[in-house]
């Protein structure tokens, strides 16, 4: 069996570094690659690119909103033609990046705020998948399970990868717990190996009142800015070895 583990990386800013770059790029299959909007730079961008290069792990970009001081984080209302526009033109910065490199970018997965608005409002979710589509129609879309940006990508086709995470919790509807919440992260190893093996063998989203929610997930993501990722991936990374399951780019999952 094969699963894609993705990392929302290149978070670093100037001279601020943000996250465990170095130590998770060996432990993922695909990057999700900050582009200068929440976070990242160019310069930031290229060291990241490389990276993956490095070790054979996709890339792809992460799109969020021009709010470096809350790193994405807060909501901010624009018209879906506005927020398309956005999309392509983070997704073009990287692209041009990554051919400079030799490489190619292969999947966008939206960051933070908008990804969670983008998992109700239609409108968004429809938006980011437009401008995914003028970057590149043969991207791939990441998007939470069960979410309008799934829905969005069917009715574009666009191909998506449907994707759940390593170190969240879930509530009964499916979506993640709010981070206002102390309990919305997983910080401990061993409960996000079992999350995801779980997950897996129950072909599910299991909330925390162990509610399932049936779901095909393609890719699991680790958030590089948490400063229990290293050991979280190790230890899923184990689990998974140990379940066979092999860790593979998301250009070679979804053929």
């Amino acid at each position: 069996m094969r699963i894609n583990i993705n990392a929302d990386i290149g978070e670093s800013f100037g001279r601020f570094k943000v996250g465990h770059d170095e130590a998770l790029m060996p432990m993922i299959g695909s990057a999700n690659v900050a582009c200068g909007m929440h976070a990242g730079d160019p310069g930031i961008m290229v060291e990241t690119i490389r990276a993956a290069i490095a070790n054979g792990v996709s890339i792809g970009a992460h799109p969020g909103f021009n709010d470096i001081w809350g790193f994405g984080r807060r909501q901010i209302r624009m018209r879906p033609l506005d927020l398309e526009y956005f999309v392509t033109y983070q997704i073009g910065a990287l692209q041009a990046l990554a051919r400079g490199q030799g490489a190619s970018v292969t999947h966008v997965k939206p960051h933070g705020a908008l990804n969670n608005m983008a998992h109700i409002d239609e409108d968004y979710a429809m938006a980011i998948g437009r401008g995914i589509k003028t970057a590149d129609p043969e991207l791939i879309y990441v998007a939470n399970v069960g979410s309008e940006m799934a829905k969005a990508a069917e009715r574009l086709g666009l191909k998506v990868a449907y994707e759940s995470y390593v170190d969240r919790v879930y509530d009964d509807d499916g979506r993640m717990r709010s981070r206002e919440r102390p309990d919305a992260v997983i910080h401990d190893p061993q409960q996000a190996a079992n999350q995801v093996l779980r997950f897996i063998e129950e072909k599910a989203i299991i909330s925390s009142s162990g509610k399932r929610i049936p779901a095909q997930i393609h890719t699991f993501c680790v958030h590089g800015d948490e400063p229990t990722a290293v050991p979280v991936m190790q230890a899923v990374r184990s689990a998974l070895h140990a379940a066979g399951i092999e860790v593979v780019p998301l250009p070679t999952l979804l053929g």
